[in-house]
């Protein structure tokens, strides 16, 4: 971690997990291994962003995409998502984690809606970091959700129409309360968003890998973080008034 500079960290990095099945296909394994062996990933990287310093983590768990993978594949990530929570809860308490999540969490299934309150609920108030989990998720449908939310409020007289404006529209995100990403890492070599966090990625710094995602470690993460130190972020200015600020 030499050339990591502990002064400089994103505040919030999102991470696209990609590459779970491709990494069971390369060792000649079931897909449902290769999910197995990424949720190892998450552990790991959830830890080494504790202790680096990183305030807010987003993790792409699940997609409303993925309800159209096979029932078999669904019912095995639903299996692991329980399992995942139930068994990490005490460390995310013991290391000062929030958990939360963002997503159509009426889709889960009772019995993980209700695993995932009582994890939130039992971690509300640690303070060390924020492990935010989206799940069944989608970034248009997440816009449209709130444009409905909005609509309604207009309605009912809540809100009017002319003071509607980006920061108005943005508390009626899924992610109200959450900064926007400032660095997103997609693992498994893709180049695309696939419909994560539309809107709050306008200015974050991108970070792609060919690293799969159950091959992701703490180095990895290291090496994204450099990368993004080594950036000048401008938010559509200019160097000369970047420095004269």
């Amino acid at each position: 971690m030499k050339d990591l500079n502990l002064k400089n960290l994103p505040g919030h990095i999102a991470i696209i997990m990609d590459g779970n099945g491709r990494w069971a296909e390369k060792h000649m394994l079931g897909r449902i291994t290769g999910h197995k062996k990424g949720a190892r990933s998450v552990r790991v990287t959830v830890k080494a962003c504790r202790e680096i310093g990183i305030r807010y983590l987003t993790l792409y768990a699940f997609s409303v995409e993925n309800w159209f993978r096979p029932s078999e594949e669904v019912g095995a990530l639903m299996e692991l998502l329980e399992t995942y929570l139930r068994l990490e809860l005490p460390g995310l308490i013991k290391n000062d984690i929030r958990l939360t999540s963002i997503g159509d969490i009426e889709a889960l299934s009772g019995p993980i809606r209700e695993i995932l309150g009582d994890a939130m609920e039992k971690t509300a108030g640690n303070k060390g970091m924020v492990l935010n989990l989206a799940l069944s998720y989608g970034g248009r449908d997440e816009i449209v959700h709130a444009v409905k939310k909005i609509l309604k409020d207009c309605q009912d007289g809540i809100l009017r129409p002319h003071d509607v404006s980006k920061d108005v529209f943005s508390r009626y995100l899924y992610t109200c309360g959450l900064p926007d990403p400032d660095l997103l890492i997609r693992t498994s070599g893709e180049y695309r968003l696939s419909n994560f966090l539309l809107w709050q990625s306008a200015y974050t710094e991108f970070y792609f890998t060919d690293v799969l995602w159950p091959d992701f470690r703490r180095k990895h993460l290291v090496d994204a973080i450099v990368d993004f130190q080594k950036r000048e972020r401008r938010f559509g200015l200019t160097s000369g008034q970047l420095q004269r600020d």
